[in-house]
């Protein structure tokens, strides 16, 4: 059995207030006794969709690591559970919509849910707080990220063969190697730029060459995405998660309208599979906002 091969995840979510800030954790286990923790934060959200969250980033991780092998994802949501092997089949066949009629809620991560599903995975429930070490571990990070904290994850060493087939399933930006098994995944929310150095290495002992290289990069992305915004260009959420250097899980899970960077994001439609968005200065869209009356400004 090789050293990379998933033996079971774990993934939870938690809110405070709910709606209110929100987290998410995955723990995955390996054959070879490894672990690797993933996570993140959410200001506005529910606990459902940090539930949702997290068993959208274990299965987006899923499909880096080819394999036939049947696969156990545990998780102590009986909303997920039910909504991914049950009632979704029913809520397609409806156009989305309830047994009563009324718009199933969450449906953009339910349809992310399905497209990355496979019969590989094998859903199962786990009754939380009963002292499972995984389900445990996994409420200790979602509850962490939620109160506004940065836990310490593990990370197989660096030199296994799975860091470089599974790295692309957390964001560039927000994850940081320290020497052996452990690492820091900062917030999506906080959308750290991958251009910057590695906090775990100081800036200064990084070549000033490399630095400046850094740099140009980032100008040229924020150079594509002014002239995106300019020409009213829609790009796909996976499209926008490359220009942003972030996990594509963090681009649909943050709501129909948001701001980064110089730039309002604003969900416009879906066709097919895919969501498009806008982007527009949002320099350009508080000055339209202020060309009223002036006595009232």
């Amino acid at each position: 059995m090789p050293a990379h091969t998933i033996k079971s995840i774990y993934t939870d979510g938690a809110c405070t207030g709910n709606p209110g800030p929100g987290g998410w954790a995955v723990v995955i286990y390996f054959a070879d006794g490894s672990v690797q923790e993933l996570g993140g934060y959410e200001a506005q959200t529910t606990n459902n969709r940090m539930e949702m969250q997290a068993a959208i980033a274990a299965l987006e991780l899923l499909s880096t690591v080819p394999t036939n092998e049947p696969i156990t994802l545990y998780t102590d949501s009986e909303y997920l559970i039910k909504g991914i092997t049950q009632w979704v089949k029913g809520w397609k066949k409806k156009g989305w919509k309830t047994a009563q009629g009324k718009p199933v809620l969450n449906q953009d991560l339910w349809e992310i849910l399905d497209a990355r599903n496979t019969k590989n995975v094998q859903w199962q429930y786990v009754r939380g707080h009963a002292g499972n070490i995984g389900n445990e571990r996994c409420d200790e990070i979602a509850r962490a990220f939620a109160t506004g904290k940065t836990p310490t994850l593990q990370q197989p060493k660096l030199d296994s063969v799975l860091v470089t087939e599974v790295s692309d399933c957390v964001p560039q930006s927000t994850i940081t190697y320290e020497t052996t098994t452990s690492s820091h995944l900062v917030s999506d929310m906080t959308m750290i730029e991958s251009s910057a150095p590695n906090s775990v290495v100081n800036s200064e002992e990084i070549p000033r060459e490399t630095r400046v290289a850094l740099l140009r990069s980032l100008v040229e992305t924020l150079r594509i995405a002014d002239e995106i915004a300019a020409k009213g260009y829609l790009i796909t959420s996976s499209e926008l998660a490359d220009l942003m250097d972030v996990h594509a899980s963090a681009v649909t899970s943050r709501g129909d309208e948001w701001r980064w960077r110089n730039w309002i994001v604003s969900r416009v439609r879906r066709e097919g599979n895919q969501i498009l968005w806008e982007l527009e200065r949002a320099d350009q869209v508080n000055s339209d906002d202020h060309t009223g009356d002036p006595a009232t400004e």
